[in-house]
């Protein structure tokens, strides 16, 4: 059975590297390393169009962390400090993920990912999170994370995937989900009530989280999705 390939969402943001200052596709080197650990073959997926057709040539996705998703999407004005929305991205990233979950293929959302998920289910975001909670305890400083406990619904897919209800998570983040997509379930919550997992059940895996398990060391979600997406290869395989 050949290594599965995992789709993987990315940036196109300005970016310097040797003699160069200009625009580039990048992803965070994390996220490439956790795949090809948990047995992937990453392969990244650029904001052009018809992008989604790449998906009948990879065998999961993953929907990356990355700025704020445009709140005409889920019918809001800007809040003052919404930014960094790549409309691009955003037609890109929908594409994907609707055509992924049609397909049922095996789709792993992160940070960005799971608001992505949920406004794609036609749910909505709080736009700036401090307003909520009272500080900034999700994003507590530029490139920098905090860390916190969530508690996972036991029986849960991702508890399942971690083998247990208690995480501390690395969580760098200012919007999260407001009003739950259609069909979607909470899995996960941080100790103030923030919603950091959902799944959607029916599906044969379909699991984003809030946080970014691609900097720490525990690569179940990595495992999890790479896991279904090989038993989705040796299904295609039996002719299922």
């Amino acid at each position: 059975m050949p290594r599965p390939v995992i789709g993987i969402s990315v940036y196109s943001e300005k970016a310097k590297w040797a003699a160069w200052d200009t625009q580039a596709t990048l992803l965070p080197q994390a996220y490439v390393d956790r795949v090809a650990a948990a047995g992937g073959l990453p392969v990244l997926l650029p904001s052009v169009p018809d992008v989604a057709e790449a998906l009948d040539r990879v065998d999961a996705l993953i929907v990356a962390g990355g700025g704020d998703i445009d709140p005409a999407r889920y019918r809001s004005t800007p809040h003052e400090r919404t930014g960094y929305i790549r409309t691009a991205r955003d037609t890109a990233e929908f594409a994907l993920a609707e055509r992924a979950l049609d397909m049922r293929l095996p789709v792993l959302g992160i940070c960005r990912g799971l608001q992505v998920l949920n406004v794609l289910r036609g749910g909505s975001l709080v736009q700036h999170l401090p307003d909520q909670v009272g500080d900034e305890r999700h994003a507590p400083a530029p490139g920098q994370y905090g860390r916190h406990p969530v508690a996972l619904v036991p029986g849960s897919r991702t508890a399942q995937l971690y083998g247990r209800d208690e995480l501390d998570v690395a969580s760098y983040h200012h919007q999260a989900v407001d009003t739950l997509g259609a069909g979607l379930v909470v899995t996960g919550r941080a100790p103030d009530g923030i919603v950091e997992a959902l799944e959607l059940p029916g599906h044969p895996f379909a699991v984003a989280v809030q946080w970014h398990p691609e900097v720490d060391e525990d690569l179940s979600p990595f495992h999890g999705v790479v896991a279904a997406a090989e038993a989705r290869l040796e299904t295609v395989a039996l002719g299922v």
